[in-house]
């Protein structure tokens, strides 16, 4: 199993990484053999993964870094980097190669605090890899002075470190940053690759991962959460029983808060798995005894991780609010699909029922107005409207249609 395997319908991306992937072992090798580098190369210093949701930006990202640092002994007997197997791509698929910095945005923003070291490392030689690899998941969230750090490293790279940004689309990036790295787009991959993969790689059912392929439209981490999580499928659920709740003011404010309530309990699982943890690590790397007192001086450092830990658990809270509004996006476009009778397939067939009651109870106008309310709820969060108030705006205009 190469580390290509996970890029689902992501053939030419794939065949493009592999090439740079040769060419970047070529490099390396030659130089520490004393031999004259290749005059053309496929491999750059700074790359720009771009795709939708779910096409699988952060896993070809990840999957690169793998490869560049690949010491598979079969590469000198012609193998391609990127076995799957070594200690350098199994460290780096893991995110526990010393060599490989991920930066992913703890709040809405990765601020210039979060960046200094990264781009201090950026500068160093690799420690015992290949290549000195930061990738950056969520690129489109660097605010003024993150991708002005950012763009500075980018500018003048050392010459073994590659960066890797990872972004929704080419326009959410710093034009200065994006004209400096080599651009990919991932597309969405068909629902008949994803169902493939479930079936393949995790073993599920085929009717299930069928149903989860068509039901998140190619998102491959949804698909697979949906197939292997019955929570997830029950939340899912309770949100397809919305619409049809929505009679009454009253309702609808339960509805809101009923959302909001179950992304607040999502952020809260997520925190006591993680916050538990860094904290006593933290106290343990700051030399705390254990359930001792602190040593003077470093409560700044723990107001510091509490702060992160905060930001951490807004944003969980806004992206599982925004899971739930994509949910109900695509219920009331199927809805759109009925009334107007086209042949685009229905991704939520287990709703059929309710599907067919709101089609033939409703408009194709009043049903655009709702999918129009859901848009307007999703960025009213991105401004930091306070949760509860955005969602009730939204279950009342979905009732009024």
């Amino acid at each position: 199993m190469t580390v290509w395997d996970d890029l689902v319908g992501q053939e030419k991306v794939s065949a493009v990484l592999g090439a740079a992937a040769r060419d970047a072992d070529a490099l390396v090798t030659a130089a520490s053999a004393d031999q004259p580098l290749p005059e053309a190369s496929k491999m750059t210093h700074a790359w720009l993964f771009t795709g939708p949701p779910g096409a699988g930006r952060n896993q070809a990202a990840r999957a690169f870094a793998a490869a560049l640092q690949c010491v598979s002994p079969d590469r000198a007997l012609g193998g391609a980097p990127g076995c799957g197997f070594c200690d350098g791509c199994h460290t780096a698929l893991l995110g526990t190669h010393a060599d490989v910095t991920t930066v992913a945005a703890v709040g809405a923003e990765i601020l210039v605090r979060d960046m200094r070291d990264t781009v201090r490392k950026s500068f160093t030689a690799p420690a015992n890899g290949r290549w000195q690899i930061i990738l950056v998941e969520d690129a489109e969230r660097l605010n003024e002075k993150s991708a002005n750090a950012v763009l500075k490293a980018v500018e003048e790279p050392a010459p073994r470190t590659v960066w890797l940004l990872c972004a929704p689309s080419i326009e959410d990036v710093l034009p200065t940053i994006r004209s400096r790295c080599r651009h990919l787009n991932l597309r969405t991959p068909s629902v008949a690759a994803v169902a493939d993969m479930l079936v393949r790689r995790d073993g599920i059912e085929p009717e299930v991962a069928a149903s989860v392929a068509r039901a998140t439209q190619g998102h491959v981490d949804r698909a697979r959460r949906l197939a292997t999580d019955p929570a997830a499928r029950e939340r899912r659920a309770a949100v397809l029983r919305l619409p049809l709740r929505l009679d009454e003011v009253g309702a609808c404010l339960k509805a809101a808060q009923e959302l909001v309530d179950a992304a607040a309990e999502d952020a809260k699982q997520l925190a006591e798995e993680m916050d538990g943890k860094e904290t006593e690590d933290m106290k343990a790397a700051l030399g705390a005894a254990q359930g001792g007192r602190l040593p003077r001086g470093t409560a700044g450092v723990m107001k510091d991780l509490e702060d992160m830990q905060k930001r951490r658990r807004t944003r969980t809270q806004r992206d599982s609010l925004d899971v739930a509004l994509g949910d109900l996006t695509a219920f009331y476009r199927d809805v759109l699909a009925l009334q107007l009778g086209t042949r685009v397939a229905i991704a939520n067939a287990d709703a059929e029922d309710a599907l067919e009651r709101l089609a033939r109870g409703s408009s194709p106008e009043s049903t655009l107005r709702r999918i129009e309310a859901i848009s307007a709820c999703r960025e009213a969060l991105d401004r930091n409207v306070a949760p509860l108030l955005a969602v009730e705006a939204m279950t009342m205009a979905l009732r009024a249609g």
